[in-house]
């Protein structure tokens, strides 16, 4: 057994099985003997209310990481991390984007996008805004890759919302746009970065240009004519196929 386990969470499965493969990889490179996760942490049942249905829904993922035999949770997810820490038993979150400075990008990687012409605004996750090291790891990928990059006037610890959580989309769509078109009108590129999936589909929602930053890492590297993947979390078809599609591909990845 191991005692790390990785978990992509829910939105990014559903947006990038190919993003989630490919740093499920580099991980297993890292630790060999790492396991993987792949299920909802419970929040969206926490946030409307429903105490009893999260309880039996986390003890789910509980079990999970107890028959692994888990001591750390690799997570890519700012909700997940949030909820493990505060619900979680003996199990301690592990941000991806904390470890990644650690152990490092793979080698090919860094300085691919040294001649890129464009320059990220970076968007800081609500829900981890005072997870300093965590938003700092965020830069310390960017800069490895070789991208410009800037600042909003709200960021770090400041971060604006960009709508998606609390289930205020489905609850008040109207308020979900007013907030994040709020967040977007103080971007001063066209270019913005983020680090959670809901986040960039919110995003993309109001038209604006976003990319998840495994998609700079894995992908190839952006220029100003460059168009950023489509918003796929707007069809749930399709969000859902790509959870199974990730879920194969992590569990060919572990058989490795």
């Amino acid at each position: 057994m191991s005692n790390k386990v990785f978990m992509p969470g829910c939105s990014l499965p559903s947006y990038s099985p190919e993003g989630v493969a490919a740093i499920a990889k580099h991980l297993k490179n890292v630790f060999p003997d790492m396991g993987a996760v792949q299920k909802c942490c419970g929040k969206p049942t926490a946030a409307i209310g429903q105490a009893e249905k999260f309880k039996e829904r986390y003890g789910q993922l509980q079990a999970d990481f107890d028959k692994l035999e888990a001591e750390e949770v690799i997570v890519a997810c700012q909700s997940c991390y949030g909820m493990i820490k505060k619900s979680g038993g003996t199990q301690k979150p592990l941000s991806l984007w904390k470890l990644l400075p650690k152990i490092g990008l793979p080698p090919e990687l860094v300085g691919k996008a040294k001649d890129s012409d464009v320059v990220f605004t970076i968007h800081d996750s609500c829900s981890t805004r005072y997870e300093s090291e965590l938003q700092d790891g965020i830069r310390w990928i960017l800069n490895e890759l070789g991208y410009k990059t800037t600042e909003p006037e709200h960021t770090g610890e400041n971060t604006r919302c960009c709508g998606f959580g609390g289930m205020v989309v489905p609850a008040n769509p109207g308020v979900a746009n007013r907030v994040v078109q709020r967040r977007v009108d103080e971007f001063e590129t066209d270019h913005v970065v983020v680090y959670c999936a809901a986040c960039r589909a919110s995003m993309m929602g109001v038209g604006t240009n976003a990319w998840h930053i495994l998609d700079l890492m894995f992908g190839p590297v952006v220029m100003k004519d460059t168009a950023p993947p489509v918003n796929v979390l707007a069809s749930p078809a399709k969000a859902w196929f790509n959870r199974y599609k990730s879920k194969a591909g992590l569990i060919k990845c572990m058989a490795v």
